[in-house]
């Protein structure tokens, strides 16, 4: 299960607010998985051997089908509001909900 390489293109009233994500050098996006069941409260992923709660899961099949991503940024351009992604696992046209900067100095959990 690996993402394919994605552009993200921001709509024109929202394109400064990519000012100073450059910075970053992965994003965390937060989508909606428009496509995914939200029925499936009970679910036996094909790695278990028995059900779990979707909330024990990280399935996309849930109540509210929020996905959480975080990807490599590749290249910025705020002028025309393309992000390129190293990979992203999402159909074309998912929406997007946000997107964050992602740090390791405050993001990572240390062990």
């Amino acid at each position: 299960e690996t993402g394919q390489p994605a552009v993200l293109t921001i709509d024109a009233p929202y394109r400064s607010g990519l000012q100073g994500l450059e910075r970053a050098s992965h994003v965390v996006i937060l989508s909606w998985l428009h496509h995914a069941p939200r029925n499936l409260i009970v679910q036996k992923p094909r790695h278990a051997a028995d059900a779990k709660g979707v909330f024990g899961l990280r399935s996309p099949a849930r109540p509210n089908p929020v996905g959480l991503h975080v990807a490599k940024l590749v290249a910025l351009d705020v002028s025309t509001g393309r992000i390129d992604l190293d990979a992203i696992d999402v159909l074309d046209g998912t929406p997007v909900i946000d997107i964050k900067p992602y740090f390791a100095s405050t993001d990572a959990i240390s062990e």
